[in-house]
């Protein structure tokens, strides 16, 4: 595994929050392999040097992996000022969990929550271009060609969206429902496309990631995965 920055395997230890133990390493209570550490950024392996605090050593927490039906209005972040719901606060773990990836508040849908960062690293990396399948509501009707332009790609601020996968379930005079898949992970990347060719979202919910399916879990719901859903994750990646 590949080293990792202190204050992230403190806090997925359950030390404390990340900005606390970057505190607590500036005021010289952590030791890595016996040597004080008072300066950031540190980087370590969890799994094969020893990081002791105040004299105790940690313990490495045990991997969890969950899947969350995210309702609206939540948000994915470890911490908000203004005290709004959280994903992470809806998953009862032993584990300090957090977000794969973000949906904004305004979407629903499949979330992976871990403690495992390294597997999030690789995740979230647009390397491995796993695929996310959205369900979308917007207001109006597509054209063909509005449907070929989201297929092809858009200019966004970032430059030019990858191909999508964009299938219409339905086709109304005020309502169209649509199937998107992309493999980016641009921030709030399916609003923006389709606001490119002048359509407004009505709902928003993500319903794959990769091969796993929100099928069956209710919102507000979430479970842990199983093995095989972790395998297979693993093995996307290369983790």
């Amino acid at each position: 595994m590949a080293k990792q920055r202190l204050q992230r395997i403190l806090a997925a230890a359950g030390v404390a929050s990340r900005r606390k133990c970057e505190q607590m390493i500036l005021d010289g209570e952590i030791e890595v392999n016996g040597k004080v550490v008072k300066t950031l950024p540190v980087f370590a392996d969890p799994h094969q040097d020893k990081i002791t605090v105040n004299g105790q050593k940690i313990r490495q927490a045990k991997p969890v992996y969950y899947m969350l039906n995210k309702p609206k209005g939540v948000l994915c972040t470890n911490f908000d000022p203004d005290g709004r719901r959280l994903a992470i606060d809806m998953v009862d773990s032993s584990q300090r969990v957090h977000c794969v990836g973000r949906l904004d508040m305004d979407s629903s849908g499949l979330l992976i929550l871990t403690n495992d960062n390294d597997l999030t690293n690789r995740l979230t990396h647009p390397k491995y271009e796993i695929s996310k399948t959205y369900s979308v509501e917007v207001k109006g009707r597509i054209s063909s060609e509005m449907q070929e332009k989201l297929q092809k790609g858009v200019w966004l601020a970032e430059g030019k969206t990858k191909a999508a996968s964009v299938k219409v379930l339905h086709r109304g005079r005020d309502v169209t429902r649509l199937e998107i898949t992309i493999k980016q992970g641009l921030n709030r990347q399916i609003r923006r496309m389709l606001a490119k060719i002048d359509l407004d979202v009505k709902s928003l919910k993500r319903i794959k990631i990769g091969r796993l399916e929100l099928r069956g879990l209710g919102t507000g719901r979430y479970r842990p995965l199983t093995m095989s859903e972790v395998a297979y994750l693993k093995k996307k990646t290369g983790a």
